[in-house]
């Protein structure tokens, strides 16, 4: 076992925990934007620095391994001055209306985008609808690599997408900046599934939300085992009016880790008997 101090707390944490997990089992809630349980930490939205004894630099709890002995404060005037210039760079860029976390996390550290914005945003890129099944919005990403991972190693194995270009150009482009069609995507959705801004987006949901359509707060949860095949992986069924909406997987499950397939994630429409689609 390792033990280290949390804002003052004595914390036990087993060894190869990082730091954040050290400041969960303290009881500390810690902002996260490119952190997920079910994918390899790339620490890139440093949100989630922490402010740790000894070190020069604010280190990012989700990869930085606890130590013994090491002294960290969570939510110090250094920390939150990091976290709130962090939001308000990301707010004063791309669009955040479909992002609650960051939105919450904006609003708690008094984070005003409007400090940064200038003629030159990525407010400005259009909304790519090249298949039938989910739309990519990059004018909401804000580069956290989630789907990056779910597309790769961590999940899928396809490595369809990928990083490209810098600065204001940087983007998640596929290989050679082809149409996801003629791409190597399998369109397992994951990385819908991955992304916390709504720049990856059902087209179920994206066409309810442009209509003013969408009602989250009046749709149902129901979690049932997928009828395809044999592997048995559990699918949440978000359900609006009688219709399902989208289907998303419980991180938590160990079939699934959250992860689906194409089958799973968006071969719903018979349950309803719609031949029209």
């Amino acid at each position: 076992m390792i033990e280290l101090t949390i804002d003052g707390k004595a914390v036990s944490v087993s060894d190869g925990s990082t730091l954040l997990d050290a400041i969960k089992a303290a009881g500390t809630e810690t902002p996260t934007l490119c952190y997920l349980e079910n994918l390899a930490p790339v620490n890139v939205c440093r949100v989630c620095v922490v402010e740790l004894e000894g070190s020069r630099a604010l280190v990012p709890s989700c990869s930085r391994k606890a130590e013994n002995g090491m002294t960290v404060r969570t939510d110090s005037d250094r920390v939150r001055h990091s976290r709130k210039m962090v939001l308000e760079f990301l707010g004063s860029s791309v669009d955040l209306a479909t992002a609650p976390d960051a939105r919450r996390y904006s609003e708690q550290y008094g984070a005003d985008p409007s400090r940064y914005e200038s003629a030159e945003t990525l407010r400005d890129r259009d909304v790519k609808v090249d298949n039938r099944l989910y739309v990519r919005d990059y004018a909401k990403c804000i580069l956290c690599y989630k789907c990056v991972e779910a597309c790769g190693a961590e999940a899928q194995n396809t490595f369809a997408i990928t990083a490209a270009g810098r600065g204001f150009d940087a983007t998640i482009s596929t290989e050679f900046d082809v149409e996801l069609p003629d791409s190597a995507c399998v369109y397992c959705g994951n990385c819908v599934g991955v992304c916390p801004t709504g720049a990856l987006m059902f087209t179920s949901e994206y066409e309810m939300r442009r209509d003013g359509t969408w009602k989250e707060e009046q749709q149902t949860q129901t979690d049932t085992i997928c009828s395809y095949c044999g592997v048995g992986c559990t699918l949440t069924l978000h359900v609006q009016d009688n219709d399902i909406v989208k289907v998303t997987s419980p991180i938590e499950n160990d079939v699934t880790a959250g992860h689906l397939c194409v089958k799973g994630r968006f071969g719903y429409q018979y349950v309803q008997n719609r031949p029209d689609e």
